[in-house]
């Protein structure tokens, strides 16, 4: 009996002291967390002019990627930066080249390509704030603007410069006087997307024309084949920098999906922003005109929503941009265009409503929410033909989804409204497609203002072989041009 009674003492003081060690396993990752969180700009080696900048911008603490990456960058390093959307890239990147152009003032000292003109806008803004108390000129150089003001502003030349790989290789085969023989950085960010999106052609023109003797740094959320080709290509012994490992999305990120029929999808949607009414939506379409569409119907209906596609001309997507992040619309129905990089702070809620084919495009859609360590919710319509496609997301982020609950009987209720909105959306869009073929035949074949250069491969092969009048792809005309 003693023996047992000392058996039981010895394991119950054993489970104590284990308890004890487990509480102290777990502490120590917070004090690691608050050692972490004490890591300034000025320890990574940035100097007081860009530190201030970045309070200004409430800029408190580095995130992972810029921990990693700065440091590296300071000892003038290639950089392959790997890590989740909305954890601080564009920093990682700005600081060290305008830390470098500080020591070294020059014009077209740095050149950032991007695949989308919205995120070259946005990485244009940050670059100015961040410079602004040292004077840093930019200069955006996108498709679907005009040529000839785009080329008198790289005529004052810039100390870096923001562009589409097909809109800068215009400007360095057509416009006199401009070329990137100095050029001291290049930075690829969304690199992935960019080779995507077929610009391999114009990122090996650009490749060719500016010095060897530069720093190159690749920027992506995934990696793929092309950007490993790409690498190897551009880089010297480049330091890689992961934050992420495998694909994932931020932890303060709350997925859901819904399986409905596909007939429902209009009614579940509209049920679901009704419900979540005052909270700001970015909702995901596979096409432009379903962008149009759904942002219609929801007109009808009395939401406020913006459409943001391919097809919109510059000025036009700007505009919608804007009111959106000016939470003048609450809604957002946008195609792929708006999935990568774009930050806006106030993105409470991403819905898939047409969910993405090639599922690394999911982690990029549900990352315009929970930004910079807020939180936010992110809900996939999975519909009867999707349950593949939706299978492939959850192998990659390594994690099965919970339902969304929703009440049947209570969005039922809506049947009737949306039907009616539904048809009213119809007329307005087949009203829309007369008007735009009449004004097609006026005009003569071509001369369509509202190409883009964000479409996919198949889309720029078709407009390119049909008119050729696209924002990004015209230095082929140009060429033809000099040969005359």
């Amino acid at each position: 009996m003693t023996e047992d009674k000392q058996s039981t003492e010895e394991e119950s003081q054993s489970s104590e002291e284990d308890e004890k060690t487990e509480e102290a396993v777990e502490a120590e990752p917070e004090k690691q967390d608050e050692e972490e969180e004490t890591v300034t700009f000025k320890d990574l080696g940035i100097v007081d002019v860009l530190c201030e900048a970045c309070q200004e911008l409430k800029w408190k603490n580095p995130s992972k990627i810029q921990k990693e990456s700065i440091p590296v960058a300071l000892q003038g390093k290639d950089i392959i930066g790997l890590a989740e959307t909305g954890s601080g890239k564009t920093g990682a990147f700005a600081l060290p080249i305008l830390q470098a152009l500080l020591e070294s003032p020059q014009r077209y000292f740095a050149l950032i390509l991007t695949p989308t003109r919205e995120l070259a806008f946005q990485i244009s803004e940050q670059f100015e704030a961040l410079g602004a108390s040292i004077g840093v000129k930019c200069a955006v150089i996108v498709g679907g603007m005009d040529m000839v003001a785009q080329s008198l502003v790289l005529a004052k030349k810039p100390h870096i410069i923001i562009a589409t790989p097909g809109r800068l290789v215009d400007h360095l085969e057509n416009t006199k006087g401009f070329n990137l023989k100095a050029l001291k950085y290049l930075v690829m960010d969304e690199a992935d997307r960019i080779l995507n999106m077929d610009f391999e052609v114009e990122v090996d023109k650009i490749l060719r024309v500016i010095p060897r003797e530069r720093r190159t740094y690749l920027f992506s959320a995934t990696m793929t084949k092309k950007v490993q080709k790409l690498q190897r290509a551009s880089l010297r012994d480049p330091v890689k920098v992961e934050v992420s490992t495998k694909y994932q999305t931020v932890e303060k990120l709350q997925q859901c999906y819904l399986f409905i029929p596909v007939k429902y999808k209009d009614v579940y949607l509209v049920h679901i922003l009704n419900e979540m009414s005052g909270s700001s939506f970015i909702v995901f379409v596979s096409t432009c005109a379903g962008a149009l569409r759904c942002a219609l119907l929801l007109r009808h209906l009395g939401l406020a929503a913006v459409p943001l596609h391919g097809q919109m001309s510059q000025n036009k997507r700007l505009a919608a941009l804007n009111k959106f992040k000016s939470k003048g619309r609450s809604v957002l129905i946008c195609t792929d265009v708006a999935s990568r990089g774009l930050d806006i702070p106030h993105v409470d809620v991403v819905i898939n409503l047409d969910i993405p084919l090639h599922s690394k495009d999911y982690i990029h859609r549900v990352g315009r929410t929970a930004r910079a360590g807020r939180a936010g919710k992110a809900i996939t319509f999975v519909s009867q033909y999707d349950v593949e496609l939706y299978q492939r997301i959850e192998q990659l982020i390594g994690k099965q989804l919970p339902l969304y609950k929703t009440d049947e009987s209570e969005v039922m209720v809506l049947q009737e409204r949306v039907s009616e909105a539904q048809r009213l959306t119809k007329i307005e869009m087949k009203e829309l497609e007369d008007k735009k073929n009449f004004k097609g035949k006026k005009r003569g074949a071509g001369g369509a203002d509202s190409e883009d250069d964000t479409e996919e491969a198949a889309g720029v092969r078709r407009r390119i072989k049909g008119k050729g009048g696209r924002g990004g792809k015209q230095h082929n005309h140009g060429g033809k041009r000099k040969k005359r």
